[in-house]
């Protein structure tokens, strides 16, 4: 029985899909990590009873958060494995449930606050999560080739998770409440 621990990143060190070893703190590595956090959040949102409807959906953008994190895990050169591929269609499919959900819910007329429900607000820790790793992929972008799918594909992700926050608000008949700014 082979054992979890390696004690090879003991140093501060781990090694990227190819084998080079870097810091832990690097930007890569606080990219990919950010995106295994959010999947970690989409995991909780997906077991949120609410969300018995969208556990498919959310399993399949759990599914290519994986390939995200496995592109980005990558020696920008490598070789060695086939990493799997993300696709137009799968920025299409959130889109796509976005556009049905959008249907059902009311249209927004102002700034929400995160909250009304548990699961509400893991569907806005999601959300959130999603942006910081946009953040960290558009800079990391700047200093290897990154490919420009997983940009898209987590914007898109944001705002699929603003929409399944607002709706399931709607489903739970609970209160959408509005940011009113100080004057």
């Amino acid at each position: 029985m082979s054992k979890i621990y390696t004690k090879t990143g003991d140093k501060g060190m781990t090694s990227l899909v190819g084998g080079t070893r870097i810091s832990k703190d690097h930007l890569k590595i606080e990219t990919y990590g950010t995106v295994d956090e959010l999947n970690s959040w989409i995991g909780v949102l997906r077991d949120s009873p609410e969300n018995a409807a969208r556990k498919d959906i959310l399993k399949e953008i759990q599914d290519r958060l994986f390939t995200l994190g496995a592109d980005l895990a990558a020696e920008p050169e490598q070789t060695k494995r086939k990493i799997p591929d993300l696709f137009e269609s799968d920025i299409e499919l959130l889109e796509r449930e976005m556009d049905k959900m959008n249907e059902e819910i009311p249209p927004l007329k102002a700034f929400v606050l995160p909250g009304g429900h548990q699961s509400v607000s893991f569907a806005h820790v999601a959300r959130t999560v999603c942006r910081r790793a946009e953040r960290h992929v558009i800079r990391l972008s700047r200093e290897e080739e990154v490919n420009p799918m997983i940009i898209q594909y987590l914007n898109r992700l944001s705002d699929y998770l603003f929409v399944v926050s607002r709706k399931i608000t709607q489903e739970l008949q609970t209160e959408e409440v509005a940011w009113k700014p100080r004057l």
